[in-house]
């Protein structure tokens, strides 16, 4: 049976209790904010939504109507022959439809962050992609890679310029804009551009004004897998770049020095973030064609030095270690 509780032990809660709350408190002032945590530096943005409005949608009524039509299609004796005897297609393009209608902006969206696609273009701020691009690389063989959120794409897939298309209202002004955040041979924090187009009118890019021209991707050997980035931004008025525009063809990699956060903000004013997709890149033998022969330079070769294996000394009665433990200690031969 537990003692019953004294008079004087609640004399020392009460008299404890103020204090052990004001150290809390205290504490907790002096944890600095997560967002700080996880940004770069103070100032940067993280937490703010720099796209287009989105549409107040119920979720439970979301719900419902999912629910709703799962249980007609269950209904449906037609669809259950055909699953029972293997020969139920499924609609691609309208599930893919549908899903760019409903989920795939939130789907963008978490799939940016993972890849830090956010931190490093526009300084931790987000926004949701409303607009879905369809990205294809034309190949030799006749077929199409596409670029979706993260796949691996070659140097040699993409030696030419992607067809981008996208639905858009009609009248409507476009940016389209390629960078690698990651292939930059001198300074790690800035990009190099490899497509921008300006004032595109809907979805037709050839109409557009070409601010830079379309240049392959050029991973240097040594150096992993780079970010490849496509962003579209939706303008409501027509962009002035006479400023930027540079010599066309461009092969020189200083005036292809590139920030997309400071091209957005000197432009956020006329530009919104609508679309994003990205794929990624390795170097192949493609590379070094585009150093010599675009480019006019030497292929630049990075190589990692892997530090020596730190061995602890030798113990003259190790325990519990397997006969695999004298490996280490053996002359290489």
């Amino acid at each position: 049976m537990a003692a019953p509780i004294t008079n004087s032990f609640r004399l020392l809660v009460r008299r404890v209790s103020p204090i052990c709350h004001k150290f809390r408190s205290k504490k907790e002032m002096e944890v600095p904010h997560l967002s700080k945590i996880r940004c770069m530096h103070d100032n940067a943005s993280t937490g703010v939504d720099i796209g287009l409005p989105s549409k107040a949608v119920m979720r439970s009524q979301v719900q419902r109507e999912r629910q709703e039509h799962r249980r007609k299609q269950k209904l449906n004796q037609d669809l259950e022959k055909a699953s029972r005897l293997r020969q139920l297609e499924i609609p691609l393009d309208e599930v893919r439809k549908d899903w760019e209608n409903t989920s795939a902006p939130y789907h963008i969206k978490a799939v940016a962050h993972h890849y830090n696609i956010f931190t490093d273009l526009f300084d931790g701020a987000d926004f949701l992609c409303h607009v879905v691009m369809r990205i294809l690389y034309q190949c030799e063989d006749e077929g199409f890679m596409p670029v979706c959120f993260g796949n691996v794409i070659t140097p040699t897939e993409a030696l030419k310029a992607p067809s981008v298309t996208y639905d858009c209202e009609s009248g409507s002004l476009w940016t389209l804009l390629m960078v690698n955040p990651d292939g930059h041979l001198i300074y790690n924090d800035a990009e190099y551009v490899h497509w921008l187009v300006c004032n595109i009118p809907e979805d037709n890019i050839s109409k557009g004004d070409t601010v830079f021209d379309y240049l392959p991707v050029f991973p240097a050997r040594g150096t992993g897998y780079q970010r490849i980035v496509f962003a579209l931004f939706k303008q409501n008025d027509r962009v002035d770049m006479t400023h930027e525009r540079v010599p066309l063809p461009c092969t020189s990699l200083s005036n292809r020095t590139f920030s997309t956060d400071e091209f957005y903000s000197k432009h956020q004013d006329v530009i919104t973030p609508a679309g994003l997709a990205f794929s990624q890149c390795r170097w192949d033998q493609s590379v070094r064609d585009i150093f010599h022969n675009i480019l006019d330079m030497r292929e630049p070769v990075f190589e990692y030095e892997v530090p020596k294996l730190h061995v602890l000394p030798q113990m003259k009665w190790p325990h519990r270690k397997t006969l695999n433990y004298l490996k280490q200690y053996l002359p290489e031969e």
